[in-house]
């Protein structure tokens, strides 16, 4: 790869300047840290013209690759820092095939080329961090064997942090650096078992980015699902799948929604049981069904829609009123869908709230508990309160669950709705009958 897929102005302009900075090298030299052979080496290209560099990286590469990584591995003023990192990247922009030189040095000091990179990855000079992370990309994206840990999470807890940021010149950075390693599965499962960092993506998503940044973080989610256990749990834990349909829905760029269903393609292929049931509450297919009535310059768009059309379609076929409630009870996203209100149903279904230890009854409970959804509250509340109707031992579950507690304190709630529904639910819960007793 080239460094130029890691790229931002923001470094490109600060580069610039540091090129132009002089360094006292005869001062390291006199204090005894940089050898005479050592100064007469970087003396060649410091401040000097590119195609002068270019001519001694082409005719003596190794010996300064060793320099570079040398010399950043016992100096340690910032300044020189940042000047010996222009110089190890402008050594490896467009020059894949310098890499190797790099990641050979390791032969000749076992700590070479990581150990000096990742020490200064602690940086609390913003250009060091970054002009790091970017080296650090170009390197580990490139490896032939598997990382170990201490090398990768150093480098994606920074990466976290970045991604964290309010600048967009560090978050872009992080996610293009991100997108370059996610290729590798090592790096998946090193990224997965970082919850900080997948929050950090997500919450980029919420926050209306641009096309590109849309299109990179899709990008990044989209490799992570190629990992089983990330399909399987990352809406669980993440609730991807219907930020990631109103994300869809309002992109304007083809590669923004083109990454978004093939990552929808791959949560289907992988873990159809844990995310068809949040497709259908998040209306995925009738999206979908729209999607594949457009016209598209990549074959490959419509191939992935016409498949999560398909799929989506045969689920929602089977499915019966109760389905589509326990679809919707399991994402967590409660609506007044026409099920709620529907006195047959909850005549019919009321019971079925107990299979498998009153788990969606658990759920009910766990959304009064846990939501900050109005609407979530208010149906949650108005669904205990028909479970309660219904069946008859239904108080005493709610009571022994703390869901009777729970209720009663939305009865002060800020929105009214939520009041409402928790005052009947409360009435229900005190004054029902327990035809049992």
């Amino acid at each position: 790869m080239s460094i130029a897929l890691v790229t931002n102005s923001y470094l490109d302009d600060y580069s610039a300047k540091i090129r132009a900075k002089p360094v006292p090298w005869e001062g390291y030299q006199r204090a005894g840290l940089v050898t005479s052979e050592e100064l007469s080496l970087i003396k060649k290209v410091d401040r000097q013209p590119k195609a002068k560099i270019e001519s001694l990286l082409l005719s003596d590469g190794q010996s300064y690759t060793l320099l570079f990584l040398r010399l950043l591995k016992k100096l340690q003023r910032v300044d020189t820092q940042q000047f010996i990192l222009v110089l190890i990247a402008d050594a490896l922009a467009d020059h894949e095939e310098r890499i190797p030189l790099f990641t050979r040095s390791s032969q000749v000091d076992p700590e070479l080329p990581y150990g000096p990179l990742l020490r200064i990855l602690d940086s609390q000079d913003d250009f060091v961090q970054l002009k790091t992370i970017q080296i650090l990309t170009i390197l580990l994206s490139t490896e032939t064997s598997p990382q170990p840990p201490q090398r990768l999470q150093p480098y994606l807890n920074v990466i976290s942090a970045l991604v964290a940021r309010p600048s967009p010149q560090t978050r872009d950075i992080a996610v293009q650096c991100l997108e370059a390693v996610l290729t590798r599965p090592e790096v998946r499962k090193a990224v997965w078992a970082n919850a900080s960092l997948i929050a950090g993506l997500v919450d980029i998503l919420k926050h209306n980015p641009g096309p590109q940044m849309c299109y990179q973080v899709g990008f990044c989610l989209w490799l992570l699902t190629f990992e089983q256990e990330v399909a399987e749990q990352i809406n669980k834990k993440f609730d991807i799948i219907p930020l990631l349909v109103d994300v869809a829905q309002s992109a304007v760029k083809e590669k923004v929604i083109r990454v978004i269903v093939a990552t929808f393609r791959n949560l289907v292929t992988k873990a159809p049981s844990q995310n068809l049931p949040a497709m259908l509450v998040a209306h995925l297919l009738p999206f979908a069904k729209n999607l594949a009535t457009r016209k598209w310059s990549d074959e490959d768009v419509l191939e992935d829609v016409q498949f999560l059309r398909d799929e989506l379609n045969a689920r929602f076929e089977s499915l019966t009123t109760y389905d589509e409630y326990s679809s919707e009870l399991t994402s967590g996203h409660l609506s007044w869908s026409p099920v709620h209100e529907s006195e047959l149903f909850w005549k019919e279904n009321a019971t079925k709230l107990n299979d498998k230890d009153y788990e969606q009854v658990k759920t009910l409970v766990r959304l009064l508990k846990e939501s900050s959804d109005p609407v979530v509250l208010a149906v949650a509340a108005h669904d205990i309160g028909q479970y309660v109707k219904h069946y008859e031992r239904g108080k005493k579950v709610i009571s022994d669950l703390s869901g009777k507690t729970r209720v009663m304190e939305l009865m002060s709630h800020g929105n009214s709705d939520v009041r409402y529904q928790a005052l009947v639910c409360v009435q229900r819960l005190v004054s029902h009958p327990w035809a049992a007793v």
